[in-house]
């Protein structure tokens, strides 16, 4: 009697090639960007205080990385988003493991929960700053406001996502409440639960300078209100592209994280079963 063997099909291999070679489509697609903003800058007879050369921005990057505002307006907002994003996922996460366990709860809990999702975070960041101050508190607030919704949903659709057949396996084996839940509920809701922390990691540099908009006499939100008042647009697109590739990295941050947690999974197109 042969072995069954497992063996990776033939199509497989023009997928490989093409997820390689889709390595190069960011950076081509990044120089392309550039090099349409250096042609409408030549041919489209703009100001600078309304569209800056890519030499311009490069220059003015250079000069605030030189004197230091750049890298300590940086900090100032990472650590507030990172402290919002820890404090946002830790309460959403428990709040959500208690609604999706208790019908009841979740029907106490829910209108106030999509009630204060309603209002939108920039009505409330002026509060929020006149309540704590203008410093870290509100910041991480904020942040922590808009991260918490998507977490919680997506924890809340991963814990119920759990076929029922597999609790009454559980239950059939005699697990205790916490062997369920570290050996069943955790592994059936991670990537789920993972797919809201890639949303909430970058909602979070939005809260970041939402509140720093709000009230704040630094952070890159601050130095773009230095910059959006003294016409200085090439200042204000160094802090955007500085606060587009801190979301992008810490999207890519939670990615790397969902390989090392979820790499227990194969693909099922990774495997095929051959007779």
């Amino acid at each position: 009697m042969d072995i069954p063997q497992i063996q990776k099909p033939a199509f497989q291999q023009p997928i490989r090639h093409i997820q390689r070679s889709g390595i190069y489509l960011v950076p081509i697609s990044v120089v392309l960007a550039i090099l349409i903003w250096y042609l409408l800058t030549q041919f489209g007879s703009f100001p600078a205080y309304i569209l800056p050369t890519p030499q311009m921005v490069w220059q003015k990057f250079l000069q605030a990385l030189h004197n230091g505002s750049l890298m300590r307006h940086s900090l100032i907002t990472l650590g507030e988003v990172l402290f919002g994003l820890v404090l946002g996922v830790t309460l959403a996460t428990v709040q959500g493991y208690f609604l999706a366990k208790s019908l009841l709860v979740e029907r106490l809990l829910s209108p106030y929960i999509v009630a204060s999702q309603s209002v939108p975070i920039v009505a409330i960041a002026p509060l929020l700053v006149i309540w704590f101050g203008p410093g870290l508190t509100s910041k991480v607030l904020i942040c922590a406001l808009i991260v918490f919704f998507p977490v919680l949903v997506n924890t809340i659709v991963g814990l119920r996502s759990v076929p029922e057949e597999l609790r009454e396996l559980m239950r059939s084996l005699h697990a205790t409440r916490w062997q369920t839940f570290k050996f069943l509920e955790v592994p059936a809701a991670l990537p789920i639960f993972l797919g809201g922390l890639r949303i909430g990691a970058t909602l979070a540099v939005i809260g970041a300078v939402v509140g720093e908009f709000a009230g704040s006499d630094r952070g890159l939100g601050f130095l773009i209100n230095v910059g959006r008042g003294q016409y200085d647009t090439a200042l204000v697109f160094v802090a955007v592209f500085t606060l587009i590739a801190m979301a992008m990295s810490l999207y890519g941050l939670v990615v790397w994280l969902e390989s090392r947690l979820l790499s227990w999974r194969q693909r099922p197109e990774d495997v095929v079963y051959t007779p």
